[in-house]
């Protein structure tokens, strides 16, 4: 389907949904090879409002290293887990997984403040270990007030960490009038939201187009969605948040839905994401 070599920044394998069958990694696979996709983030789930069931990062790690030339493995860690030796074990932890192979951070979709001082522990670490850190921003988890500001204040106190926002809390700022986390808000857009002004003010601020909370923002009104991609062209990653068998995906149409050059092509599928693990 692309012409280019295309990198998927938003995937799971395993069992996410109750109401939606496990996704295999031959499925997975396959799907990739139906739609053009060279690689795919694996991410892990490890909160308990992250999903229906945990996918763990020993799972993904697993899964990576059986298909390392498909798979980039990012791992996780909720901040309230009782860990031994409290902040050493924590550094433990995610030295363990990036001596395995791990390559981000993510998906953190825990049911905390954004800026909660136990999701700052998790930034410092990704500062340490120099992992990018794709979070899922709603009324429920990563949670923050209308206007993000503490996802700014994140985005300020950890200029070292390169944060992936996804969700329908993030989303819905692509407006300047949301008013809320939640929800697909429909309409034209207002310019001047916060999608637009975080990207443009902070070098660690991007953001993924997967699932129906990316796709919405860019659809809901055409002709701000190609202005957006062609301003935050060095920012944003294509993504599907591809999790079950035969999920729809209309990301998949992203060429022919929007008018992209080249190159800016070549950025949105591939070498954005490039840029970020190197």
């Amino acid at each position: 389907m692309f012409e280019h070599e295309v990198y998927d920044a938003h995937t799971h394998i395993g069992h996410v949904r109750q109401e939606s069958p496990r996704l295999t990694a031959d499925e997975m696979l396959t799907w990739m090879d139906e739609h053009g996709i060279d690689r795919v983030v694996l991410l892990s789930l490890e909160s308990p409002e992250a999903s229906s069931y945990y996918i763990t990062t020993n799972s993904v790690l697993n899964l990576a290293a059986t298909h390392p030339e498909r798979f980039i493995p990012f791992c996780g860690l909720d901040p309230r887990m009782a860990i031994t030796s409290g902040e050493t074990g924590y550094e433990t932890r995610i030295r363990e997984y990036v001596e395995r192979g791990a390559r981000g951070f993510g998906e953190l979709k825990a049911g905390l403040p954004i800026d909660d001082e136990r999701m700052q522990r998790l930034y410092e670490l990704c500062a340490q270990f120099e992992l990018p850190l794709l979070f899922h921003l709603d009324n429920r988890r990563c949670t923050d007030e209308v206007g993000l500001p503490g996802f700014e204040a994140m985005l300020q106190s950890y200029p070292e960490v390169d944060f992936i926002a996804h969700a329908p809390g993030w989303w819905a700022h692509i407006s300047a009038d949301a008013d809320s986390l939640g929800g697909y808000p429909d309409g034209p857009v207002e310019p001047g939201g916060r999608c637009d002004e975080l990207l443009t003010a902070y070098e660690n601020c991007y953001a993924d187009i997967s699932a129906g909370s990316g796709w919405n923002a860019l659809t809901r009104d055409p002709t701000f969605g190609q202005s957006f991609l062609e301003r935050h062209e060095d920012k944003l990653l294509f993504g599907t948040d591809y999790l079950y068998p035969g999920q729809d995906v209309p990301q998949l149409d992203l060429l022919e839905t929007f008018d992209l050059s080249e190159e800016m092509a070549r950025k949105l599928l591939s070498t954005n994401l490039d840029d970020i693990l190197r």
